[in-house]
């Protein structure tokens, strides 16, 4: 009783001095969704400093309108907690912009038309890089081969990396000058595609990129900051509020610092830095900007490739491709002083699994590394480790995620993009497993929700649709897709919102409509939680908030 007459007073006390003083923005006039189960809807929204300060009815939230106060009437469009997208590559959403983007190519031939108006936009000598392509639904039926690229490119170097960033195609001029031939030995964790004559096709499959990376110019501190500047305006455009930003370089993490310092970052940026490139933050700790909008605490890993390319590790061959089982791109005894290290300085690790095998052995590695490293020598007993991708997971090893805290990180677009190849890679035994949300869900797992951002478009209308769909963007789906995987609606918000705010340990702060948190939300034009299944991916954000200032405003 004494607590209950507590938290009455303490609810009085909150609402009469939120009374007291005019809010900064009150939001109404559309519907109002918390992402809370004990009041997952609203009439209306008061904001002051930064943060919430009601929650609750329009008649209450009207009280604390005064001179000062804007009023932002949502005219019907419905308001949500800020998306956040749990796991996107920003410099990389950037450089799409302002790079040759194939993204959308429906063919190779359509790409190949790209890349020749590109070549005459920006004639040169120098390497030519592209990103975005993705064989799949094409006319062709089949990866890009360098004879493509020839005949509109037969001297000049060109590299187009395929959209997972697993593989790229490389023309004969660039193989030339990588000196790649058809003795060129493929790194381990790699492979250099062949024809029937062994002679290289032009793919490069992971590890096996870095045959022709010193062709590729590294870029300047101000095409950094252009790529970011632009990859903000998209963000902040589709809706999101915040980004879990993966692979990032050490160098970029003071560059968006300073971006933020400089009042220039609208949105949340979680980094997650490159493996190779983490000791100065396993020896300095987690840090974050002054007005923390910028936070590094983070360590992105990688186990295996990707599933398109054939690069995810798997324990049995791929279906449609007898003679391989996908590799390893990192050895564990490679990551393990990395990760021994990371739950000592109180640092998060989040791996890149996709294949059944990938993902058992880095639920392995974590298990050794959490009984190598107890509780008392962590900064951090619970470190809340993730597995990016999560992608294919036998049905045994599912349990295992709730069991070890581990969160599973994963992008309902990949079952929209891989739904017309995986079955042929996997066959219907290992689809049981795959994009299996649901399943890791009702077994207590986190699951966090992103886009893989530049690999699919980074749209969170998509990924929302695609997690309580799981359809194809023309409603097409198949039984052996399991739509017992689908999410309910409320469960699909949570993975945008209130979870991503716990895999980033900001739970107390972000993830849901209530007072004391930050004010960050998202506005469709639709009603997520009620519209036709169909209608979501045709919606747009209408309005953008962090902090309670609007980022972002279509017109």
């Amino acid at each position: 009783m004494r607590t209950l007459l507590l938290g009455l007073c303490a609810a009085l006390a909150l609402s009469t001095a939120a009374a007291a003083e005019p809010a900064d923005a009150v939001f109404w006039g559309g519907p109002i969704y918390t992402a809370r189960d004990a009041q997952p809807r609203v009439e209306a929204v008061a904001v002051a400093k930064g943060r919430i300060v009601y929650a609750g009815d329009r008649k209450s939230a009207k009280a604390m309108v005064g001179p000062k106060t804007q009023v932002v009437d949502l005219k019907g469009a419905a308001m949500f907690p800020g998306f956040t997208d749990a796991h996107a590559h920003l410099r990389g959403i950037g450089e799409r912009e302002l790079t040759l983007n194939l993204e959308g190519s429906k063919s190779a031939a359509e790409a190949m038309g790209r890349l020749k108006a590109h070549l005459a936009k920006h004639p040169g000598t120098g390497p030519l890089v592209g990103r975005g392509w993705i064989e799949t639904g094409w006319p062709e039926g089949r990866f890009l081969i360098r004879q493509d690229l020839d005949a509109v490119a037969p001297d000049r170097p060109v590299l187009l990396v395929r959209a997972d960033g697993h593989a790229l195609v490389a023309n004969s001029a660039a193989l030339r000058a990588a000196s790649v031939t058809r003795d060129t030995a493929a790194p381990d964790g790699g492979a250099i595609l062949k024809d029937e004559a062994g002679e290289p096709t032009g793919m490069l499959v992971d590890n096996a990129m870095g045959l022709v990376r010193a062709l590729r110019a590294q870029p300047s501190e101000a095409d950094r900051l252009a790529a970011y500047r632009a990859a903000f305006q998209v963000e902040t455009r589709y809706g999101w509020t915040g980004v879990h930003n993966m692979s990032v370089d050490w160098a970029d993490v003071a560059l968006l610092e300073g971006l933020a310092a400089k009042g220039e970052a609208p949105l949340r940026v979680y980094n997650f830095v490159s493996g190779g490139q983490a000791e100065p933050l396993l020896k300095a700790g987690p840090r974050a900007s002054a007005d923390g909008r910028v936070t590094t605490r983070a360590i992105k890993l990688f186990s295996d490739g990707a599933l398109g390319s054939r690069g995810a590790a798997l324990f049995e061959p791929y279906a449609d491709a007898h003679e391989t089982r996908g590799a390893l791109v990192t050895q564990p005894e490679d990551m393990a002083p990395i990760m021994a290290a990371a739950l000592k300085a109180g640092l998060q690790v989040g791996t890149h699994a996709i294949g059944d095998r990938g993902n058992a052995v880095t639920l392995d590695l974590y298990q050794t590394m959490f009984d190598a490293v107890p509780p008392a020598e962590r900064k951090l007993a619970a470190p809340r480790w993730r597995i990016e991708h999560s992608q294919i997971v036998r049905p045994g090893d599912i349990p295992r995620f709730a069991a070890m805290g581990v969160i599973a990180s994963m992008q309902p677009s990949h079952a929209i993009g891989d739904f017309h190849f995986a079955p042929a890679r996997l066959g219907e035994e290992r689809l049981k497993g795959a994009y299996a949300w649901k399943s890791l869900l009702d077994s207590g797992a986190v699951v966090v929700g992103g886009s893989d951002a530049p690999v699919e478009r980074g749209d969170p209308l998509i990924e929302f649709y695609g997690a309580v769909a799981r359809k194809d963007l023309k409603g097409f789906s198949a039984p052996n897709w399991h739509p017992e995987e689908t999410l309910s609606r409320a469960e699909a918000l949570k993975l945008f919102t209130s979870a991503a705010a716990y895999g980033r340990f900001a739970e107390d702060d972000l993830g849901t409509i209530e007072p004391g948190k930050r004010a960050d939300f998202s506005v469709f034009s639709v009603d997520l939680m009620t519209a036709p299944e169909a209608e979501i991916p045709k919606a747009r954000a209408v309005m953008t908030v962090v902090d309670g200032a609007v980022v972002y405003e279509a017109r």
